[in-house]
């Protein structure tokens, strides 16, 4: 099997789609021997700032010496970004002839009139029996979406279950409630884990708190009165929390300084339950963790940023983001979303901000909404609107809007935003070395 005739068999497995349930996972890993229980694991869900939270932790365990494992949802430049040891990306080789395990292994379970795992349970699969090969220490790992049904949830060696800001979104997927979508977020707690979670809403807390006392875990909550500001800025940050001073990071946002709090907490943790993480390891880890296409910036003269706000809350977050960060200056927007997702929302709490949008159809993506009804919608909050009919017509469109000392700012779905980043780069000649590919 070749590296792009595995990526043809994993999307195909889609076709596979159906009641969802863990049984089918469970199955195949039962077959390839179950690799996921060679590891431990830092499983972490939540709605908004899961991905930072992964970079902290998982950049902090490395500089402690461990063996880290990396499985990310959705990637940004390239889909082996998904799976990574120690911030290296799997690869084609490795990926191809695990795949083809996975294939065998299906095909025996389509044989047996077992059904077949969909394609984000077979890649779960195949990020498992790479930690296993690649003997991986800690695995840090994102759920896709929710926990108690999640492919990652399968794992039973949990060290600690970390949960990020819980807002509405998947609205009618995993409830309709605050509460319902918290619980299952809560469903990746384990029992005798320890759990850490950002500060709640009385009514997701409520249920996170019901869930760790059910399975026995003691729970560690963000300390947001502790947490003071100390610099902010796109070239680095910094803020006290807890008695450490002037923890240093280089992601910027104003989100960041919470979901580094939560970083700083879920590490502690690990610490508690016996794991070696030096404090140097801790601070350098934090201050050398990237994360793309969260408040990035990816060019200057103009400023062009990448974010990956695609709903309310994280829209709010944005917003605050860009008026702490980019007081005064003249703003060009580029977006592209999903038509699944509370767009208008996302709309209303940030394009008053901008003096021109662009709006665009994020390409090669069945939920994608057409640029002209994005901007149907721009116009209720801001005339100033032009559509574009593709990523590069966007770019050259804001760079002919936008002056030397404004910014551009690109949001939205993360789908578009790696290929967008490219263009960006050709454009500039940057000769693509921005981003591993």
């Amino acid at each position: 099997m070749t590296y792009e005739e595995a990526k043809a068999f994993l999307a195909d497995c889609n076709r596979y789609a159906g009641e969802i349930t863990l049984a089918p996972l469970e199955r195949l890993l039962e077959l390839l021997g179950d690799p996921q229980e060679e590891t431990t694991y830092v499983h972490i869900a939540g709605t908004n700032g899961k991905g930072s939270v992964l970079a902290y932790v998982s950049s902090a365990l490395r500089d402690a010496g461990r063996r880290v494992g990396r499985y990310i949802s959705p990637t940004i430049f390239s889909y082996r970004e998904r799976i990574q040891v120690n911030e290296e990306y799997i690869s084609r080789e490795a990926l191809a002839r695990l795949t083809a395990r996975i294939r065998e292994a299906g095909e025996r379970m389509l044989a047996a009139g077992e059904g077949h795992p969909t394609m984000f349970e077979a890649e779960t699969a195949l990020a498992f029996l790479y930690f296993a090969e690649q003997k991986c220490d800690l695995v840090v790992l994102e759920t896709g979406m929710g926990g108690t049904t999640d492919a990652t949830n399968v794992i039973r060696r949990t060290a600690a279950a970390v949960i990020s800001s819980v807002s509405m979104d998947h609205i009618g997927v995993l409830g309709n409630t605050l509460g319902e979508i918290a619980g299952h977020k809560a469903g990746i707690i384990k029992p005798g884990c320890r759990v850490v979670s950002a500060a709640q809403e009385p009514e997701a807390e409520e249920v996170i708190r019901e869930k760790a006392a059910q399975e026995g875990c003691p729970v560690t909550w963000t300390d947001l009165p502790s947490l003071v500001v100390r610099r902010r800025g796109l070239d680095g940050q910094a803020f006290d929390y807890r008695g450490r001073r002037q923890v240093e990071i280089s992601l910027a946002g104003e989100y960041q300084f919470r979901n580094a709090a939560l970083a700083l907490d879920a590490l502690d943790a690990l610490r508690e339950s016996g794991y070696a993480v030096p404090e140097e390891a801790v601070r350098s880890g934090l201050k050398r963790a990237a994360w793309p296409a969260r408040f990035s910036v990816i060019a200057r003269e103009p400023l062009f940023l990448l974010d990956g706000a695609h709903n309310p809350d994280a829209a709010r977050m944005l917003r605050e983001s860009v008026e702490r960060d980019l007081p005064g200056r003249r703003l060009v927007f580029i977006m592209g979303v999903l038509a699944d997702k509370e767009y208008e929302e996302v709309v209303r709490r940030t394009v008053p901000l901008a003096a021109e949008v662009v709006t665009v159809m994020t390409p090669d993506n069945p939920r994608a909404l057409p640029a002209e009804e994005l901007a149907e919608t721009v116009r209720k909050y801001n005339g100033r609107v032009r559509v574009s009919s593709g990523l590069s017509e966007a770019v050259e469109t804001a760079y002919s809007l936008a002056g030397r000392e404004d910014a551009i700012l690109a949001f939205g779905s993360l789908s578009y935003l790696g290929e967008l980043a490219r263009i960006v780069e050709r454009r500039n000649g940057q000769g693509g070395t921005a981003w591993k590919i």
